[in-house]
């Protein structure tokens, strides 16, 4: 090989080769071993690769041996060796095996510490710990974040868990509490926190069962830990319901007044199936209010919008209680998706929510009201009435509770 030939190592004709060379060779752990084949090759080509490999390349294919191209390098003195050859052309260039066995050993360290942690913690033999490893080694969420971030998560879970109510048999704790006094941050067991997750996961395995997927079963869980959280923050606005037994939503019901419940609330008030049998769902406050205003005492329920986890609790507890749950709220597509919920997975029943009573309401607001807002571009099909997203996109206009008050409070009981 020529001096002139071996300098040129970047030109154009050889551009492929190192492509193919720098992929190999990074598969290889960065070791020069093995062929590297090129075909289709052009003229330009093999004259660069003639000049490269110190023999002539006749036809359109060529093998090249990277133990011996790494040695031609060496001897000729235009670098030292393939790997610093192709470096310099496509690096940086990565020894991709080793960096898994780097993250494997890095892995292998988390587990090892978190080990360590649970026996200085005495929870080594727990019964529950192998399953709770094996839960985070096949789902995470460690395994989604750096292994030295994972280590200090990890360490930090294995505290809170050894500090939960449950375990250590003292008086139920707020989250925030716990949290603060393990973790540094007030929010640092909140839902969606690394730490949270893992010590949750936990708790899970603790009380053998399935890690939950709605945030009131994960406040359920945390609640059988003895850990609290905020369930005071959050309100369903409701009207008419009463307790089993006496209690201040029974005062407020009698006068006539709405009731704001929180999720603790549900826990200590034994909620009761209203007399008619029947709780009315609403989703804007304005129908609850026009209810009370009209001396109303029929049981009424108003989502505010999309239901909170609160919402949806009180709806299971009524429903449990035997109440029939009837639902109405705005026929636009955001009402059709509560709707969906409502309906779909908390067995509530349309309240004029049909297909007829949205053409009737345009029917008779059309003489009335100016104009009717536009429905959106994206039309939801309602899962109780096949009809009813047809309608509403032919006719290409939303009707809100508001507009149908007269009608709804009609079905509801007088004072």
């Amino acid at each position: 090989m020529s001096s002139t030939g071996v300098a040129s190592l970047d030109r154009p004709g050889l551009s492929r080769l190192w492509d193919k060379v720098a992929e190999r060779l990074q598969r290889n752990g960065l070791r020069p071993s093995g062929v590297v084949r090129l075909d289709g090759l052009d003229r330009a080509e093999r004259h660069a690769l003639a000049g490269l490999l110190g023999r002539p390349i006749v036809g359109d294919r060529v093998a090249v041996d990277l133990a011996g191209l790494d040695h031609r390098l060496r001897e000729s003195g235009a670098a030292s060796g393939l790997v610093a050859a192709t470096d310099r052309l496509r690096g940086p260039l990565v020894d991709r095996p080793g960096r898994r066995q780097d993250r494997a050993d890095a892995v292998a360290r988390v587990w090892a510490a978190g080990r360590r942690s649970l026996d200085d913690v005495g929870l080594g033999a727990a019964p529950w710990v192998e399953p709770w490893l094996e839960e985070l080694r096949r789902v995470g969420p460690l395994g989604r974040v750096q292994p030295e971030r994972a280590e200090r998560a990890l360490a930090v879970a294995v505290r809170c868990v050894a500090a939960l109510p449950r375990l250590v048999g003292d008086p139920p704790c707020g989250r925030g509490e716990l949290a603060s006094l393990l973790t540094g941050d007030a929010h640092g067991l909140d839902d969606g926190s690394l730490v949270g997750a893992v010590v949750l996961r936990a708790a899970a395995a603790i009380a053998g069962t399935s890690y939950p997927s709605s945030t009131a079963g994960r406040r359920a869980l945390w609640r059988s830990m003895g850990v609290l959280t905020d369930e005071v923050s959050t309100t369903a606005l409701t009207a008419g319901l009463r307790s089993t037994g006496e209690s201040w939503l029974d005062d407020r019901t009698r006068a006539g007044w709405e009731s704001h419940l929180t999720a603790r609330d549900l826990r200590r008030l034994a909620l009761g199936c209203p007399e008619e049998g029947v709780v009315h769902v609403c989703e804007n406050p304005r129908v609850l209010e026009a209810a009370l205003d009209a001396g109303c005492r029929s049981a009424v329920v108003c989502t505010l919008g999309q239901p909170t986890v609160v919402v949806t609790s009180l709806l299971e507890h009524l429903r449990a209680a035997g109440a029939e749950l009837r639902y109405h709220g705005d026929f636009d597509w955001p009402g059709i998706t509560i709707a969906n919920l409502l309906v779909g997975t908390h067995q509530c029943f349309p309240w004029r929510f049909g297909v007829t009573d949205y053409l009737d309401a345009l029917a008779r607001l059309a003489p009335v009201v100016a104009e009717l807002p536009m429905l959106g571009a994206d039309p939801v099909a309602a899962c109780w009435d096949a009809q009813l997203s047809s309608a509403m996109a032919a006719a290409g206009r939303a009707v809100h509770e508001e507009l149908l008050l007269d009608e709804l409070l009609a079905d509801l009981s007088p004072h």
